[in-house]
This record gives C-alpha cells, structure tokens and sequence, in this order.
C-alpha cells in the first residue's frame, strides 16, 4: 500500500460520496489499513482533497501545453485541446469528477495552493483563442470568457458522460469544439 494507492482511493470514494459525505475512516478501509495509520501517510481528508486536485490539473496541464506547443491553425488546436482534455476526463473518472465537483470544499490554505494551477490550466485556453484573434480566425472582444465558455462546456461532460455510450470522448470533444467554433447559426 502507497501513498498513491491511498490517494487513488480517496478520488473514488469521494466521486462517489462526495468529499464531505467521506469519512477517513472509509478511506482507510479502503486500502486496508486502520484509520490511525491512515494518518502516517495524510495528515487530513483536506490534504487528500488538496493532494487529488493537484495531480488531476497537473495530469491536465501537461497533456495541454503539448497540445499548445503543437503547430496548428487557431481551430484546429482549440478542437485538439477539447479532445484531449475530454479524452483525459474520460480516462480519469475520479480524479475528473473531484477536480470539477469538489474544488469547492478546499479550506482557503489549501485554495490558495490550488488557484494558480487552476489558472495556468484556464490560461492556456485563454492564450490559444488570443492567438486565433490575433491571427483573425476568431472573432471575440473577451477572450477569457470564451474561454471559459468552452470550459464549461468540456467540464460538465463529467456529470453525463458515459464510457461504451453513444458517442466516444473523442466524438462529443469534435462536437462540442464544433459548436464553439461554427455555433449554432445557419449558413448562407
């Protein structure tokens, strides 16, 4: 038994029972070990939750900034970024519904570690839409709301997405990356 292995079972439970419905005294259960040597290991469910939320943005941040290194054009790297981040979503369930669902539940000392991960992630979504204005393939006054426009769009996929559904992680992230970009007008 790891530390990893403790954290990979926090992220289940808590996607499952949501961070204030655990108790340690499942996490420990969980990866077979009694609640006090659970806290060799973590010192608080909020260090676990911090600890969660830390490896899924890291896990994200790295599989965005390849996508953003990439050269492309404007489109066709935003539609890359939205499969990769929806592909990543679907390989990582728990840590995906605990990153989007209960960041709120951080204590302010672990909130303060955790916002600027969180904006390094939201700002390369920022920096690839300013890129398509400048290049004028996109046309928007406020590139941060689109950005998070097209976040939210991604990130509420966790609630409703199933894996063997209808459309794979890669059909639903073409399009949702579709709708920002075409929108839902018709055409001439």
């Amino acid at each position: 038994m790891t530390r990893d292995d403790i954290f990979e079972a926090a992220a289940q439970i808590f996607r499952e029972k949501g961070f204030h419905g655990t108790s340690m005294q499942e996490i420990a259960a969980a990866v077979n070990l009694q609640k006090a040597s659970l806290y060799h290991h973590v010192s608080s469910k909020q260090e676990l939750l911090a600890g969660i939320l830390d490896q899924a943005l890291d896990l994200l941040i790295e599989r965005m900034e390849q996508v953003a290194a990439l050269d492309l054009a404007p489109a066709d790297k935003l539609a890359s970024l939205m499969r990769a981040y929806l592909e990543a979503l679907a390989e990582y369930p728990d840590l995906a519904a605990v990153l989007l669902l209960e960041h709120r539940s951080l204590e302010s000392q672990y909130r303060r570690r955790h916002i600027p991960r969180r904006d390094r992630f939201e700002a390369i979504w920022r920096e690839t839409i300013q890129a398509g204005v400048a290049s004028g393939d996109f046309a928007t006054d406020d590139p941060d709301l689109a950005a998070k426009t097209a976040l939210g769009i991604a990130n509420w996929t966790v609630t409703w997405f199933r894996p063997g559904g209808r459309l794979s992680a890669g059909d639903i992230a073409e399009f949702g990356a579709q709708l920002l970009l075409q929108g839902l007008q018709t055409r001439g």
